[in-house]
């Protein structure tokens, strides 16, 4: 609650300090509402043409605006009005850095005028920008409850920026493309190799695929073509590659799920293991610290006990390829007890117990959890939830496909995450992308698939989402 100092109640000499933290965030919601977008001042972004990602620096009456937030929220306060700001810029803030903002009364005029040197600094004692302020005070007292301002949701992706960024600095991943006949995925799979991720090899038609290549405009010399059609044959094909050791990844096309799968589960010369085959959405969801995993929403249609086994197991594998030491897992369900006559709390209880007794390894396990409990620490703390993983789940094991296909489609459509998938449990990752999915969508799960390589072949994580993760 802001309470602001009225024009009687304020001191030649009285002053206010505010801190603020520069984030990204911070860049792209000044471009939004100031119109300025030019390139330095975004973040992920090659502004000088060299081919890297450059630091941004914050435009400078970024800086400059944070002294409207001493004068608006503190000294007045609010009912202050602007009348005039000098400003020079003295350094520049980037990303990380914590900013002090201080305004100090120098003299106090006729009509309720004040006026105040302002100062921007880092913690350092850098100064970033200082200058004076005229303003006119409030006469009355005035009380502002900030919490009623409406959120803003950032629509960025930084998550899967950063693991491309890590995965680019690997070499390639030789991956066999069933039947990439389609623009999404002829272009998803030239876009991944544009990007040094996969070395691809397309299996199918090779008329189909060089008719869809004219149409994007898409030179195929680089690529190897292996000419096999109809599309169950092009699968079998490209999973007697793996064997033959020339590929160590598989990719779906244009192409239905059940074709593919169908030859990598077979017994005889498929790609099985000991354990059951699950689909990992990993979800980059604005707002949010890390990734979240969501399991299994493609596969299983309704696993029993022995197969969330396996699916919490996949779950944890793939978190821990992405850089989460310790993954934690919220079992879903409809509520947060136990209760008979909901078998996936049933479920939940026992995953639970057999992760806790080492019969699911890698990570902590926690259910049944609400939605909401699983992922908001608030949602947890009300209903009296003691528990590592309510409130932080990195993933999330839905009680059936439905549940997970429409819990992802609700964060991609409603929440705008961008959604990556990889199939685990088999001898090499698969990337069972949607046919209707964008290169974006295909690159990122190409991202996934390397990573995921990388961490089975080294034992060790490319990548580390927190500090705390590393060994």
């Amino acid at each position: 609650m802001a309470r602001n100092k009225t024009y009687d109640e304020i001191s030649v000499g009285d002053s206010a300090t505010l801190t603020r933290t520069l984030t990204a965030n911070d860049l792209f919601v000044f471009a939004h509402a100031s119109g300025n977008v030019n390139p330095m001042h975004l973040p992920n972004v090659d502004w000088t043409g060299d081919g890297k990602v450059d630091e941004p620096i914050a435009p400078s009456m970024w800086a400059g605006a944070l002294i409207s937030a001493v004068l608006g929220n503190v000294l007045p306060g609010p009912g202050t009005v602007y009348r005039s700001q000098t400003l020079s810029f003295r350094d520049r803030a980037r990303i990380g850095d914590r900013l002090e903002v201080s305004a100090k009364v120098t003299a106090k005029k006729s009509d309720g005028i004040v006026e105040l040197t302002t100062r921007v600094k880092r913690e350092d004692d850098t100064v970033i920008a200082e200058g004076d302020a005229v303003v006119t005070a409030p006469e009355r007292t005035i009380t502002f409850d900030a919490s009623s301002l409406p959120g803003i949701l950032i629509e960025s992706h930084q998550h899967f920026d950063r693991l491309l960024e890590a995965a680019e600095t690997l070499p390639p991943l030789p991956t066999a493309v069933v039947a990439p006949d389609d623009p999404n995925s002829l272009g998803g799979t030239a876009l991944a190799a544009r990007d040094g991720l996969i070395e691809p090899v397309l299996v199918g038609s090779r008329s189909r695929i060089e008719a869809t290549a004219a149409r994007i405009g898409l030179d195929l010399s680089p690529f190897e073509l292996i000419d096999v059609d109809p599309e169950d044959a092009a699968a079998a094909r490209a999973v007697a590659l793996v064997h033959e050791g020339r590929v160590r990844a598989v990719m779906k096309g244009h192409l239905h799920t059940d074709d593919l799968l169908r030859h990598i589960v077979k017994r005889d010369g498929g790609l099985r293991t000991k354990r059951r085959l699950s689909h990992c959405f990993v979800m980059d969801v604005p707002g949010r610290a890390s990734p979240v995993i969501i399991s299994d929403a493609a596969i299983n249609i309704s696993p029993d006990l022995q197969a969330k086994v396996d699916i919490v197991q996949n779950a944890i594998d793939v978190a821990r390829s992405l850089g989460i030491a310790t993954p934690k897992v919220g079992i879903l369900s409809a509520i947060e007890t136990v209760n008979p006559a909901i078998p996936s709390t049933l479920d939940a209880a026992v995953l639970s117990k057999m992760a806790e007794r080492g019969q699911i390894k890698g990570g902590i396990v926690d259910g049944p959890l609400a939605m909401d409990n699983a992922i908001d620490v608030q949602a947890a703390k009300s209903k009296g939830i003691t528990s590592l993983v309510a409130g932080h789940a990195d993933a999330l094991v839905v009680p059936n496909l439905e549940a997970g296909n429409m819990l992802a489609k609700e964060l991609t459509f409603i929440a705008h995450a961008e959604a990556a998938g990889l199939v685990a449990g088999a001898k090499v990752p698969v990337m069972l992308t949607s046919r209707a999915d964008n290169d974006r969508a295909r690159l990122c799960s190409c991202v996934l698939a390397l990573l995921y390589d990388h961490w089975q072949k080294t034992g060790e994580p490319l990548v580390h989402q927190n500090e705390e993760d590393k060994p």
